[in-house]
């Protein structure tokens, strides 16, 4: 009888749990796609509340304010990318860039991201939000050029973060600036003088 009314008591809190989870991943979906129609500056919790079907009152019992509901819903765009190993580091290289070319014009976080930079020059908290995004952007490429070190394809003495910078930067600057076509021909031409000059 014992065994039976332990079990009875766990029942409504295991679905009061489920509850909860299915909650709060409805307001992080709608709090996202928010920011990927129309940015930070425009993001409100009654339009999550309007979109999500969720209460006004257990979405500020999550988050306490918009912004640490928005910081949340950012902190979304920071995601595990699965590092290829080709056997040599143009082959990794090409990879990964051809991956970034393709999310680029395609993700919803690329439409988010602008918004983030802006609001990062004023706000601390979105400071970190944005440099824990570019650290995962980066966290490939940085992994395959260490190992290419440890290999002896790259010196030991190779500045790593130039490298990314120099490898990531022109995909960045088309996407956001000059809005021309990120192809395959241009991530190619940008590896072959980024690697010729390491």
């Amino acid at each position: 009888m014992v065994t039976s009314s332990k079990k009875s008591e766990r029942v409504p809190s295991a679905n009061l749990n489920k509850r909860v989870e299915r909650s709060r991943h409805a307001v992080l979906t709608t709090a996202f796609e928010l920011l990927s129609e129309g940015g930070v500056t425009s993001f409100s919790v009654d339009e999550v509340v309007r979109r999500s079907g969720v209460a006004k009152t257990t979405i500020y019992r999550h988050w306490p304010t918009r912004e640490a509901l928005v910081i949340d819903a950012c902190s979304q765009m920071i995601a595990e990318q699965e590092t290829p190993d080709t056997g040599s580091l143009e082959g990794d290289v090409t990879a990964i860039l051809k991956e970034i070319a393709h999310l680029l014009p395609t993700a919803n976080w690329s439409y988010v991201l602008p918004s983030i930079v802006d609001t990062a020059e004023r706000n601390p908290e979105f400071a970190e939000i944005h440099s824990r995004i570019q650290r995962g952007h980066a966290a490939p490429l940085r992994e395959v050029l260490e190992r290419a070190v440890r290999r002896g394809e790259l010196s030991a003495h190779a500045d790593v973060s130039t490298i990314i910078a120099a490898l990531l930067g022109p995909l960045f600057y088309r996407r956001w600036f000059s809005r021309e076509t990120i192809d395959d021909q241009f991530v190619k031409e940008i590896i072959n003088r980024v690697l010729a000059s390491c």
